[in-house]
């Protein structure tokens, strides 16, 4: 049979993550990405001198790249140096009030229990309980698999496991859920936080977002040189694979014949034939015909006030002195709600922000390196980039407000270059069709899980990876999609007659 050909539009780690494993299993893959680097959001920009990572800081569910990586014939381990973290986080409220968090339960319950007393320590135990089970329902019918409908789901889990279903309390919000768990707002606050990981409200997401609680808990690495190296990786072994990665080229346009994908034709008039392309973008540029009429109606459309939240962020090179940072600090507001309601009703960035900083050269220790440091500082914001672009004086307003909070929790930093900003209306333009957004859709209320695409979509030979699809964001997700994504048109290949989509006219052809 003839070797099948693969397109891969994006070479963000969902995109990668599906050309590996459909070149380890011996199909002509060929990844094309509009950014003359691979990773997508997963990238550094320059401070000066220094590189310094701009977009995702923590890794989790290891598992997904060991498994990726051991089905291609290789090992994660020998491919990326990883460090486990023993201190997951640091917390500050203000100059007095600080919690850590730790990879060990019983170590994060005495800090719980110094921090706000033996009755929060106890919920605390409680809620890691609840986060686990949450997790361990899901991971099987929902994460390792194709997307469900709420009615797929209760089959896949079965009989036996629809009271589990229940307890996870699908149809609660997180906000709510931890009310069950802590009487004290700063906790509530601490663990609504998970939320934003997919990019939500803690007030609207629901409760079974937990889970990320368990996800910590389960393990945080570091990766030597951040995680743009992890993406490099990636793209490395699909290369030794037989993958072809061509950066700096633009696609226009999904090309289809016979109402079924036929190849790409790229900003330059180039086109290349192909049996199946997996789109590694955001669906928000399907849906908006980005990458042409043809394919559209495969994509999302996401009005705006449904999308996840964007983000401002800081990419610093300074010395930090007082606050002892750890490799993961977050700076709370002083009103998590009004926060929320700024951001997502007033369209607004917030005037008391809660401030998350990565200090990407601490080690376990905390120590503080002699010179200065690479630092990403990042702030909630409205994903509206594209329809509103904010201000000159709105950024260096954001920028006094969180400096404001980090030197009200004793944290002085002094740059040793201008910062590197980015945007919603930034992000707008490296990742287009999102206006910004950073996780897809946002997840909020029980429903919106199941509004996410799968891997298969309605155009025959046209399959979908990244953020913006099932099972959800952030990195493992992701690259989990892509595998989804290779595990769906593997099978649907196998089953379907032999087509080549050379007869495409005008242009130009690739075997």
């Amino acid at each position: 049979m003839a070797e099948k050909r693969v397109i891969v539009v994006g070479a963000g780690i969902g995109g990668l993550a599906a050309a590996l494993t459909l070149a380890a299993r011996g199909f002509d893959v060929t990844v094309l990405e509009r950014a003359d680097t691979v990773g997508g959001k997963m990238r550094s920009v320059a401070v000066g001198p220094v590189p310094v990572e701009a977009g995702p800081t923590v890794f989790t569910m290891r598992w997904v790249f060991e498994e990726l990586f051991f089905e291609a014939g290789a090992s994660l381990a020998a491919e990326v140096r990883l460090q486990a973290a023993s201190l997951l986080a640091r917390h500050a409220w203000s100059a007095g009030e600080r919690l850590d968090l730790f990879a060990d339960i019983d170590a994060s319950a005495e800090a719980v229990s110094a921090f706000a007393g033996p009755r929060e320590a106890d919920g605390y135990r409680r809620f890691c309980a609840r986060a686990a089970e949450v997790y361990r329902t899901l991971e099987g019918p929902f994460i390792r698999s194709d997307r469900p409908n709420p009615v797929e789901l209760g089959k896949r889990v079965g009989l036996s496991g629809i009271g589990d279903l229940w307890r996870i309390q699908p149809f609660a919000t997180l906000w709510s859920a931890l009310g069950d768990h802590f009487r004290d707002p700063r906790l509530r606050q601490l663990f609504g936080r998970y939320a934003t990981y997919c990019g939500a409200s803690p007030f609207a997401a629901p409760a079974t977002l937990m889970l990320v609680a368990h996800v910590e808990q389960s393990g945080i690495w570091t990766v030597e040189g951040g995680l743009s190296q992890l993406a490099r990786a990636v793209a490395d072994l699909a290369e030794r694979r037989g993958a072809r990665i061509r950066p700096s080229a633009h696609v226009a346009r999904i090309l289809t014949q016979g109402g079924r994908v036929a190849g790409v034709q790229l900003a330059d008039g180039e086109r290349l034939a192909a049996d199946a392309v997996i789109a590694g973008g955001d669906v928000a540029a399907l849906g908006a015909g980005l990458l042409g009429p043809d394919v559209a109606a495969a994509g999302d459309r996401v009005p705006p006030r449904e999308r996840s939240l964007s983000a401002v962020t800081f990419c610093l090179h300074a010395r930090a002195r007082g606050f002892p940072l750890a490799h993961h600090t977050v700076f709370f507001s002083a009103d998590y709600r009004a926060e929320f309601d700024t951001i997502l009703r007033g369209r607004r960035l917030p005037p008391d922000p809660t401030v998350y900083v990565c200090a990407q050269d601490r080690d376990e220790m905390v120590r503080a390196p002699e010179g200065p440091e690479r630092l990403l500082v990042l702030v909630n914001a409205p994903a509206d980039g594209g329809e509103r672009r904010f201000t000159p004086q709105e950024i260096a307003a954001c920028e006094t407000s969180w400096t404001r909070k980090l030197a009200a929790c004793g944290l002085s930093l002094n740059s040793a270059a201008p910062a590197t900003v980015t945007t919603p209306d930034g992000f707008s333009g490296l990742f287009p069709g999102t206006g910004g957004a950073l996780y897809g859709r946002a997840s909020h209320g029980w429903t919106a899980t199941f509004k996410r695409p799968g891997a298969r979509t309605r155009v025959p030979g046209l399959y979908l990876a990244g953020g913006s699809v099932h099972p959800g964001p952030g990195v493992p997700m992701a690259a989990q999609s892509g595998r989804l994504a290779a595990a769906a048109l593997i099978e649907d290949l196998a089953s379907t007659p032999t087509w080549r989509g050379a007869a495409m006219s005008g242009g130009t052809s690739t075997r």
